[in-house]
C-alpha cells in the first residue's frame, strides 16, 4: 500500500488561499495567494501518512492545484480526509490560559493556589489519457477521488508542463516554469488536481476536503519551496506530527519552544487571540524569521489542562496511524497510549526558508504546551489580618511582574498595560537578574 513519494503538496478549504508545498493555478483572472497551511503528518520508521489542508478563497470552478511526485501514485494511495479531524487536533494542541484564584490568606497557615476554571482561546474535467508529443508532456493516469479530478503528468522540460497546463485552461503563477524545472530534471512527475463541480455537489458541501496521501519514503520530510511562488508575503505553516515513541524536531533549522508557563495580567482573559499574534510576531522577529517553533508535545491518551478532549482511536486511524491495533478502544485514556503529537508553528519565506523542512523523531519525552496562567487576586480587606497585609503588598509586586512580562512577550508599551491593570503612573527600572536570564 505504501509507495515511494519524495515531494508532496496540498490544497483545500474556502477563505484564504494557500499552499505549501505545490503551487496553484487558477482559470481566468481569479486571485491566489499563500498565507497558511495545516498539515497533519503520520510517521513511524519509513512510512509516511499526510493530510494536507489549506484555506482556499474563490470559485470552486477556479480551483486546481500543481504537486511534484516521485512516481505515479495509485489510485488506493489517495484519500479523501476529513476537516473536523484537524479542527478536533488543533483544538487539542492549542495554546491555553489557566485561571487561578487566591484563597484567603487568613484562612490558611501559607499562601496557596487552586485552580478553580481554565479558559481556552483557540484558527474542467481532466483531459483523456494522450501524449502532448509536441509539448513534451504525457497523461499517465487520471482519477476522480471525492471531488477532486486527478490527473497525474510527466514532462521532458518545464516550459512544456506550462504551456500544456495554459492550453488547458489555466493562468500559471509568475515563476512556475523556472519553480518546476528542478523537479523534471530529478524525473519527478506532477499531480494536478481540479474540482469536479459534479460530484462536489454530491457532498452537500461548500468547501473542499483534505487530500491525504500514504507513501514509503526513508526521507522525513516536508516541501515548502513550491507553495512561495503563491505567496503574497511571509506564509505560516502548523505541523502536527504523530510519531508513536518521541518529541519531533527540524533537523536542518532551528527548532525552540515558544515562552510558556508565564503569569499574565487577568485582563488578557479578552484578548488572548491578540496576545498570543502578537507573542509569536515578536518570537519570529527575534529569530529573524529563521525559526521553527514548538507549540505543543504530549501523550495522545490525556492532557493536563485539556483545551479539548484527545482524539479518540478511530480519529487516530482516520488520520493514518496505522500501529493502532484493531482492538485499540476508540474510548483510550490514560498515559500509555503508543500515539505522541507534536505542533509546530513556523513562519516563512524564500530568504528565510530556502530549503524544504527535514525532521526527525527525538528521545525526548518531556511534555511541552504554549501555557499562560492568569491569578485572580483575592477581594478581601488588607486590615483583616497580618497574613492580609502582607498578601496585598505581595500582590503589588505581583502585578507589576506581570505587566513587565507582557510587554516583554508582546513588545506592547508597558504604561498602556499598566494603564489598563490600574497600577500608579510612575514605572521603575527593573534590575532583577531572574529577567535577564529568563530571556537568554
Amino acid at each position: 500500500m505504501f509507495k515511494k513519494l519524495l515531494f508532496i503538496s496540498a490544497l483545500l478549504m474556502p477563505q484564504f488561499s494557500h499552499a505549501f508545498c505545490g503551487f496553484y493555478v487558477a482559470k481566468a483572472d481569479a486571485s491566489l495567494y499563500n498565507q497558511a497551511s495545516q498539515v497533519v503528518m503520520v510517521r513511524k520508521e519509513d512510512k509516511t501518512v499526510l493530510s494536507l489542508m489549506n484555506d482556499y478563497q474563490g470559485e470552486l470552478k477556479d480551483f486546481a492545484l500543481v504537486i511534484p511526485v516521485a512516481e505515479v501514485l495509485q489510485k488506493e494511495q489517495i484519500h479523501i480526509g476529513d476537516n473536523k479531524l484537524f479542527e478536533h487536533l488543533d483544538n487539542f494542541t492549542a495554546p491555553r490560559l489557566v485561571e487561578y484564584h487566591d484563597k484567603n490568606p487568613c484562612e490558611v497557615k501559607r499562601y496557596k493556589e487552586e485552580r478553580m476554571s481554565m479558559s481556552t482561546s483557540s484558527a474542467a474535467p481532466a483531459s483523456k489519457m494522450k501524449t502532448e508529443k509536441k509539448l513534451g508532456v504525457t497523461v499517465e493516469a487520471e482519477y476522480t477521488i471525492g471531488e477532486y479530478d486527478i490527473v497525474i503528468l510527466s514532462a521532458k522540460e518545464s516550459d512544456g508542463l506550462e504551456t500544456w497546463l495554459v492550453q488547458n485552461g489555466y493562468k500559471m503563477p509568475q515563476g512556475a516554469s523556472a519553480a518546476l524545472a528542478p523537479y523534471i530534471k530529478q524525473d519527478m512527475k506532477f499531480f494536478v488536481a481540479k474540482v469536479n463541480l459534479k460530484e462536489q455537489n454530491k457532498t452537500g458541501l461548500k468547501f473542499l476536503r483534505p487530500l491525504q496521501f500514504a507513501f514509503q519514503s526513508e526521507k522525513f520530510m516536508l516541501p515548502i519551496r513550491l507553495g512561495m511562488i503563491n505567496a503574497k508575503g511571509a506564509q505560516d505553516l502548523l505541523v502536527y506530527v504523530l510519531t508513536e515513541k518521541g518529541r519531533v524536531e527540524v533537523s536542518n533549522y532551528q527548532t525552540l519552544k515558544l515562552p510558556s508557563n508565564m503569569d499574565l495580567p487577568v485582563y488578557i482573559k479578552h484578548d488572548f487571540a491578540n496576545f498570543y499574534k502578537s507573542m509569536f510576531d515578536t518570537q519570529v522577529k527575534k529569530h529573524d524569521m529563521r525559526a521553527v517553533f514548538t507549540e505543543y508535545f504530549w501523550n495522545m491518551g490525556w492532557c493536563d489542562p485539556c483545551a479539548a478532549s484527545p482524539l479518540s482511536a478511530a480519529e487516530l486511524k482516520q488520520l493514518g496511524v496505522f500501529w493502532l491495533g484493531s482492538s485499540t478502544s476508540n474510548n483510550m485514556r490514560g498515559r500509555g497510549i503508543p500515539v505522541q503529537v507534536t505542533r509546530l508553528h513556523v513562519r516563512y519565506t524564500p530568504e528565510t526558508f530556502p530549503e524544504d523542512l527535514m525532521f526527525q523523531e527525538t528521545g525526548d519525552n518531556q511534555n511541552f504546551q504554549g501555557r499562560y496562567v492568569l491569578r485572580h487576586a483575592w477581594s478581601g480587606n488588607p486590615e483583616q489580618c497580618d497574613a492580609a497585609e502582607a498578601y496585598f503588598e505581595n500582590l503589588t509586586k505581583r502585578h507589576e511582574e506581570e505587566s513587565r512580562v507582557l510587554s516583554k512577550l508582546t513588545g506592547w508599551d508597558l504604561n498602556q498595560i499598566r494603564k489598563k491593570m490600574n497600577l500608579n503612573d510612575k514605572v521603575t527600572p527593573t534590575t532583577d537578574k531572574w529577567w535577564d536570564n529568563i530571556w537568554k
